[in-house]
């Protein structure tokens, strides 16, 4: 299903010229409200009818997000606050956080996203979509609700939390989608076998709508088989609108459809700043064209993907993105090699016995870093005999250093030991930053 075939299915040259138009209004617009970006362009020697061509977007310099805490609270605004109808923000867990505000017009723009991509993932009038991602200024739960209502869906605010109620609800009411992080789909799932249901029989769940942290494609597996459900990748953050920048549909499931007639994308290689072409891994950057009270213009995002141009079998034209397999500053570097947090997870779910909850214990000893990943096991395995242990821990250990190319200790924890996550999962302990 398609919500705006006109938009969804516009041939590349049609998508490029309305792209054109739209990335020069944006332009002039940061320039001449904005003091930030007009220093900025003034730095770089960049007007805005210097704009000709797509091209001339390499012309302007990036966009950071140390430049938007640096600007708080309301410093990279292009529309005075009489025109926000909203503020959104990051969560600032690790200083002041990035304040997104919202015209009416990025509000509409917002829902119209969310409706294109709940659409993609099968969802539609009739449906009833239990949405346990948080409300508040966490832009994912109001992004899923509006969009949800706008194509004539059923949705409880349930927002995250309450677990058990989030099972009964999810029972009662006959949820036909649930929206939440991969982490929290796992943990319900688990709690809703300790409740005495059957998750995969017991409950009306075709489909889940999960994103805001990395995972990986056994993970998808996992919940697919947990819930008897199509598990569906979305895609989003709050510096350039919220969820609803791209998403994947049930046909493929091997990319995330783009909007790209509200958000320019680019792959550049993190250290250079060079762009790469399509197909090759590196830094997402994002331009949006149509936001007019918070636009972000070559914002590094600190993602780490690629991007494919071919047409969907959807029929959707626009180019799609591979999976986020990692933020460049998650990125774990152990002994000199890198590796993100969701390939070791990608490792741990091929192996029999291990639950979907684990952590990454970063240390050093002396001047060598140290990995100790820590997981847990099934009840079955954990009552075992020491053989069967030592045999799933040489496992995990064999696997990550054949895979990834890292030594690393494992231990083995029993069941619902590891802290459970209402929203995104925090699976890296670094010790050496404490």
């Amino acid at each position: 299903m398609i919500w705006n075939e006109k938009f969804e299915t516009l041939s590349r040259q049609e998508l490029e010229e309305l792209q054109l138009t739209r990335l020069r209004k944006v332009v002039e617009r940061a320039y001449t409200s904005n003091s930030f970006y007009k220093a900025k362009f003034d730095e770089r020697g960049v007007k805005p009818d210097h704009i000709k061509s797509l091209k001339d977007l390499q012309n302007i310099p990036f966009t950071t997000k140390k430049e938007l805490v640096d600007n708080y609270p309301y410093g990279v605004f292009c529309a005075p606050l009489n025109e926000v109808v909203r503020i959104h923000g990051t969560s600032g867990t690790t200083g002041r956080p990035i304040v997104v505000g919202y015209t009416r017009n990025d509000i509409e723009t917002w829902s119209e996203l969310m409706a294109r991509a709940l659409t993609c993932t099968g969802i539609q009038k009739g449906d009833i979509i239990q949405n346990a991602y948080g409300y508040g200024l966490f832009t994912g739960g109001l992004g899923v609700h509006y969009g949800g209502e706008k194509i004539g869906a059923t949705v409880i605010p349930l927002s995250g939390g309450n677990s058990r109620r989030q099972i009964t609800v999810m029972k009662d009411l006959g949820s036909t989608a649930l929206t939440c992080t991969p982490s929290y789909a796992t943990y319900l799932a688990e709690l809703a076998e300790e409740m005495g249901f059957n998750p995969a029989k017991d409950f009306k769940l075709k489909m889940g709508c999960f994103g805001a942290e990395p995972w990986s494609e056994n993970m998808r597996a996992i919940i697919e088989k947990k819930f008897n459900i199509d598990a569906i990748d979305i895609y989003g953050l709050s510096e350039v609108i919220g969820p609803g920048v791209s998403i994947e549909c049930p046909e493929g499931k091997h990319g995330l459809h783009i909007f790209e007639d509200h958000f320019l994308p680019e792959i550049i290689d993190p250290q250079t700043e060079e762009p790469l072409p399509y197909g090759e891994k590196g830094e997402l950057v994002f331009t949006t064209i149509t936001k007019e009270a918070f636009p972000v213009i070559r914002y590094r995002t600190r993602d780490i993907t690629s991007l494919h141009p071919q047409t969907c079998v959807c029929g959707r034209t626009m180019v799609r993105m591979a999976r986020i397999t990692g933020r460049s500053d998650d990125m774990l570097i152990i002994r000199g090699v890198n590796l993100f947090p969701s390939q070791v997870e990608s490792v741990l779910m091929e192996i029999e016995g291990v639950e979907p909850h684990y952590n990454l214990i970063v240390d050093r000893e002396g001047t060598l870093d140290t990995l100790e990943v820590q997981v847990e096991i099934s009840e079955k395995i954990f009552s075992d005999e020491v053989k069967q242990l030592e045999n799933i821990e040489h496992s995990i250990v064999e696997e990550i250093k054949e895979t990834l190319g890292v030594t690393c200790r494992v231990k083995l924890v029993e069941p619902k030991t590891i802290q459970r996550s209402e929203g995104k999962a925090k699976r890296v302990i670094d010790k050496r930053q404490i």
